[in-house]
């Protein structure tokens, strides 16, 4: 194991290993978000236009 490391450069090979996981790691995020089905960020609230808003029926009374 030790002939490895005297090929590479520990440092170099920590960094680069690094970089990769966290590019992969927001990549895989990424992906998961734009799927509708497995997004858990919630999106804006549509609201609906006041022209669709009916009126609320009447008051029932107890005679």
């Amino acid at each position: 194991m030790h002939r490895i490391w005297q090929l590479f450069d520990p440092r170099r090979v920590l960094i680069a290993l690094f970089a990769f996981l966290t590019a992969l790691g927001f990549l895989i995020h990424f992906v998961v978000l734009m799927s509708p089905d497995t997004n858990w960020l919630p999106s804006k609230a549509i609201e609906a236009p006041a022209s669709s808003m009916t009126a609320m029926p009447p008051e029932r009374t107890m005679n």
